[in-house]
């Protein structure tokens, strides 16, 4: 069991970790857990400024922090080239990730004017540990260099190198930093970076560039790197070297620190900010790396927190993940959030709503801060009456928000339609372990306007029960995108019981379109929303509004019981959408993983729950090699790698194996959930965590370092 209390005061520790650094004598002693070594591999060398393959996917999984914009990976022991410098920056331009460099900061040593073999004393060892990446170069004669990169603050990593020598004599080096350009293959990325020399070492500013699918810069975005001694810069075409002013003499037993920033910004504000800060990161750079080390201990003592020793790799890795995928406020979004993942070209530059409300139920564990402000990042953009737009959609949420909103082009900004609602669910979770009333105070009226827009604009014939539908939007005219946009806002793309649905015109009393509906009512959407209901009433009792917890309470009541009297099949035993107008279940279009979701909202009634139950551990359902398929193996829709027609999703599996618990069914939980995870290829081991894995053979699909996976991982594993 967590304990809140402690978890509360773990928080507390490190909001002040995050802002202020910790001096040497308060800092907490002793190096990252080296347990927690490599849980995920970060090694790899871009070979092009475009990362990923054809399906725009990046092959090299990087690290970032603190919400930072930019981020790096390690060198492996064969890319000798790149030794002495970290991969990458890896840099997002507004909304889509590019390599700004092979190895942007090359550190080479020299000694009587000769460059010292970074391997003559023997292999080096390239690892990276939470919070940090460290490179190990034995250099001979008792000579050793250590390499290691944080992040500071949001737009700043601090890099330390280490020289120590344990021989017999003094040695006098001189020190220099090379890195060359990656550009765009076309134009007119290609031309948007230009090098540059600064007194303090070498910067890349980018040139306006409005390629609404591709890149897209301002004219203001810019790469620095400064060094905390005196240096020169020289910088010949696409290439720079800078030196270091003086030589330095490290004495037998001494160590000598070189120590530089390397900082991304957007605006000319916001590198003004950023230039104080940097100065005082150089002024005292072993404090604020310090404080970074003390914040990673509480990060993964929060994860692991009732975790069982064999699983909490797997959470660290999934704490990883996470904080990777932050991205702090910038642009149109204006609290920190968390993407879905930085190695997904369309998942990189922005937020989507219910990827939001499970993401945070996990961020929570070690950061109820953050988790408190990605759920703020989507209520930020949450329709208001005044709407000059939409005012029909007050109270409704986008299904995703961007750097770039459609005034300034936002091409990925999309209000076509929401996502299920989880939102009270998160609310709740992240106050759990904030212990934070005034949240709760925040978000109460936010969260009752948006469950009144699903009655108000989906109910298509006031019965009670919803349906997935989309907004009145120009992208919508057409009933064929519309219907796209409905399957959208289920979440669930390509799922088979959307195959031969239809839209319908929703208007309000005057016969205004207020929006569409699908010709269906969904099982999983009307057990979300009893599930909210039953978390607005317990907001509403928290904050001591009486009446609102036993109006919320009534209302969930009669959500569930609707749920349960017209969307359950006894004769298959199953949960399934149903028909508008004769309310009859849609069984012919086979067995979904949605009809699981009644038991983890406790929708179901005990004997609906036992024979969803004997569906969910029959191997021939749902049962298999990797457990919890979107459709039954059985099913004459199920295709093992299509998406949402067979591909297993971990957010979806939480959902099941919750649900199990809930009702009872514990040993059956922990059996699935050990199987998924010892079956799901690279799961138990250090390849990233996957938006979704094949249940027959267990491979990875889609997309890498993906979030949700990774947050609802956290509370599966507590298990």
């Amino acid at each position: 069991m967590r304990s809140r209390h402690r978890t509360t005061l773990a928080a507390t520790a490190l909001v002040a970790a995050l802002t202020t650094p910790v001096p040497l004598a308060q800092a907490a002693p002793g190096p990252q857990d080296v347990s927690y070594a490599d849980v995920l591999d970060l090694h790899g060398v871009p070979g092009a400024a475009l990362p990923g393959d054809r399906e725009d996917t990046s092959p090299v999984n990087v690290f970032a922090d603190r919400g930072a914009w930019h981020a790096y990976a390690l060198p492996g022991v064969h890319d000798r080239a790149q030794w002495g410098g970290f991969s990458g920056p890896l840099y997002i331009a507004q909304e889509y990730p590019w390599w700004l460099s092979k190895s942007f900061s090359r550190l080479s040593l020299t000694e009587d004017g000769r460059a010292l073999d970074l391997g003559a004393g023997g292999t080096p060892e390239f690892t990276s540990l939470p919070g940090l990446l460290r490179q190990s170069y034995d250099l001979g004669g008792g000579l050793t260099l250590r390499i290691e990169l944080r992040f500071a603050t949001d737009r700043t990593a601090l890099v330390r190198a280490s020289v120590r020598n344990e021989g017999g004599r003094a040695r006098t080096l001189g020190a220099d930093w090379r890195g060359t350009l990656l550009r765009p293959t076309e134009q007119p990325m290609r031309d948007a970076p230009s090098l540059g020399a600064t007194a303090g070492g070498v910067a890349v500013d980018f040139a306006e560039v409005r390629e609404t699918w591709d890149y897209l810069t301002d004219g203001t975005e810019r790469f620095e790197v400064r060094h905390g001694e005196p240096v020169r810069t020289t910088v010949k075409g696409d290439a720079y070297r800078t030196t270091l002013a003086g030589d330095f003499t490290v004495a037998p037993g001494a160590s000598r620190s070189l120590d530089w920033t390397e900082t991304y910004t957007f605006t000319a504000g916001e590198r003004t900010r950023e230039d104080g800060r940097v100065r005082r990161i150089l002024d005292r750079p072993g404090d604020w790396a310090q404080a970074g080390d003390k914040r990673w201990r509480g990060y993964v003592a929060g994860v692991t927190e009732g975790v069982p020793a064999e699983r909490r790799r797997l959470a660290v890795k999934s704490l990883q993940t996470l904080v990777t995928n932050w991205r702090s406020a910038a642009g149109a979004l204006k609290h920190d959030g968390i993407t879905p993942s930085i190695s997904y070209k369309w998942f990189t530059g922005g937020l989507w709503s219910w990827d939001t409300w499970k993401q945070a139920v996990g961020t929570a564990r070690f950061d109820p801060s953050l988790a408190q402000n990605q759920i703020r990042a989507m209520f930020d953009h949450q329709i208001r009456p005044d709407s000059a737009t939409r005012p029909q959609d007050a109270g409704m949420i986008p299904d995703c928000v961007f750097y770039n909103d459609p005034a300034r082009g936002g091409g990925n900004w999309n209000e076509r339609n929401t996502k299920p609602p989880l939102a009270a669910w998160s609310v709740w979770e992240v106050y759990r372990e904030s212990g934070d009333p005034d949240f709760l105070r925040e978000l109460y009226p936010k969260l009752v306007a948006y469950q009144e827009w699903w009655y108000r604009n989906r109910d298509h014939d006031g019965n009670g029960l919803a349906e997935y539908g989309a907004t009145v939007d120009p992208a919508n005219t057409d009933p064929a995108e519309a219907r796209q946009a409905a399957a959208w806002e289920s979440g669930m793309d390509n799922a088979p019981r959307f195959d031969a649905s239809r839209v319908l015109e929703n208007r309000d009393a005057s016969g205004r379109l207020v929006g569409y509906s699908l010709d269906q009512e969904s099982v999983d959407l009307n057990a979300y929303l009893a599930g909210d209901q039953a978390y607005l009433a317990k907001i509403a009792g928290e904050l001591g509004r009486s009446a609102d917890a036993e109006r919320w309470a009534a209302k969930s009541a009669a959500t569930a019981r609707a749920v349960r009297e017209r969307m359950y099949d006894p004769a298959t035993g199953w949960f399934y959408d149903t028909a508008l107008g004769t309310g009859a279940p849609l069984t012919e279009r086979g067995r979904g993983i949605e009809g699981a979701i009644p038991l983890w909202t406790g929708t179901a009634s005990a004997g609906q729950a036992a024979t969803v139950r004997n569906t969910l551990t029959d191997p021939a359902e749902f049962a298999t090699k990797v457990p919890f398929p979107t459709v039954s193996a059985s099913s004459p829709f199920f295709d093992s790698t299509a998406y949402w027609r067979g591909p297993v999703w971990l957010d979806q599996a939480y959902f099941a194996q919750a649900g199990l618990r809930r009702y009872g069914y514990e040993a059956d939980a922990r059996q699935l959930t050990a199987q998924l995870i010892d079956n799901a290829d690279g799961l138990a081991g250090d390849a990233p965590v996957m938006e979704n894995y094949d249940p027959l053979t267990g491979d990875r699909l889609n997309s890498t370092n993906f979030s949700w996976s990774a947050a609802l991982l956290l509370p599966m594993l507590e298990g």
